[in-house]
């Protein structure tokens, strides 16, 4: 069951636009003034909640029985494995796109996904809220998050929707996501460091990890220096040979001059 649901959120997050998945608009501004209800009830702003910390920000509601549940498990055990200070260094926001939801519910399903972090963990470092007039869903659009409310004969309200993290920079603007269920602390950590310095994309990522080789069993990386060693030496012959294509245009430029002088 488990498995299935990784695979569909992975196939509902590649769909093509105009279809329920995510939509990526990197680089794109999120509106910080965008209101919520918290676990008390009480409205509050976007820019509040974020604190202006880099955001791991998902969109979820809590009454789900799919994807929800694995997903916020997953991130509970990423953020007790993540070797950055929570509520210093990065905020967590997690926004039920359900407005008929009760606080009440927010307020305890951010106990029982605390309770699952394997340390302790600053209560306010992770929000759950739920949109208010409607902004929960200008919010789902602002960030390419497409879902589909359906309803069932028997008035059962449900909703179609994919997974992911939306990493979010200290002013709301938008550099990265990681799609699916499970994530790695160490891809998590590299999108908070990259977002809050405002770059976009995981270049950063990628060059890093090239130098370390996954460990299925451990779920870790492992540094491989023979990599490392590969990539200097690649860097130090090449730019050997740029230094000797410099050097034989200027030889050539040498030997033009002493030809006009001839």
């Amino acid at each position: 069951m488990r498995k299935l649901l990784v695979i569909l959120s992975l196939l509902i997050s590649f769909s093509n636009a105009g279809t329920l998945g995510i939509q990526e608009h990197l680089g794109k501004q999120v509106n910080l003034d965008l209101t919520f209800l918290d676990e008390k009830g009480n409205s509050v702003t976007l820019k509040q909640l974020m604190n202006g910390k880099p955001t791991i920000l998902t969109l979820n509601y809590f009454r789900c029985a799919g994807i929800c549940t694995p997903q916020l498990n997953e991130l509970a055990k990423v953020l007790g494995r993540l070797d950055l200070a929570e509520n210093t260094d990065y905020k967590v926001v997690t926004v039920s796109f359900a407005e008929d939801e009760p606080s009440e519910l927010a307020a305890a399903k951010r106990k029982t996904m605390l309770q699952t972090i394997p340390r302790d963990y600053v209560v306010d470092a992770w929000r759950y809220v739920i949109g208010e007039n409607n902004n929960s869903h200008v919010l789902s659009d602002q960030v390419g998050f497409v879902f589909e409310k359906t309803v069932t004969e028997q008035g059962k309200v449900d909703y179609i929707h994919g997974a992911a993290l939306i990493i979010l920079s200290p002013d709301g603007k938008i550099t990265r996501y990681l799609n699916g269920v499970d994530q790695l602390p160490f891809d998590v950590k590299m999108a908070l460091i990259e977002a809050s310095n405002g770059t976009v994309g995981p270049t950063v990522a990628k060059m890093v990890e090239y130098c370390f080789s996954y460990d299925p069993k451990g779920r870790t990386y492992i540094f491989m220096w023979e990599k490392a060693i590969a990539v200097f030496m690649f860097a130090l012959m090449f730019g050997f040979f740029i230094y000797l294509v410099k050097q034989g245009r200027k030889e050539d430029d040498r030997e033009v001059v002493r030809r006009g002088e001839d």
